[in-house]
């Protein structure tokens, strides 16, 4: 049994999830409609625009944090950068369990959660 299949979620979709509910509500609803395969229409665009933004982190508006979430989004319409997400999702599970913590936005009292 490789490290891969020893992870307890090893369902892409499952973690990936769980990770969104740690957004805010708000961005949490953009991102589910994002996710939806008929919003493709708009998911591209908004990936390929976010990697741009990323693209511009010197910019005051702009940040380093819009590149993998734009390949995040891209991600699901691209079978190569599909598997670089799961293996990023894998590499981030093992760095930071909490952040898919079956309670999503609970921590325990004290915690900073992340």
């Amino acid at each position: 049994m490789t490290s891969f299949e020893a992870i307890p979620y090893a369902d892409p979709e499952r973690r990936l999830r769980r990770l969104l509910r740690r957004l805010p509500r708000r961005m949490q609803a953009v991102t589910r409609w994002l996710r939806k395969p008929a919003s493709r229409w708009a998911r591209i665009p908004a990936g390929v625009l976010l990697i741009f933004g990323g693209c511009l982190a010197i910019l005051p508006v702009f940040g380093l944090w819009m590149l993998p979430l734009g390949l995040m989004l891209l991600a699901d319409d691209i079978p190569p950068l599909r598997r670089f997400r799961d293996r990023a999702l894998d590499w981030l599970e093992r760095r930071r369990p909490n952040w898919f913590a079956a309670a999503g936005r609970a921590s325990a009292p004290g915690t900073s959660g992340g």
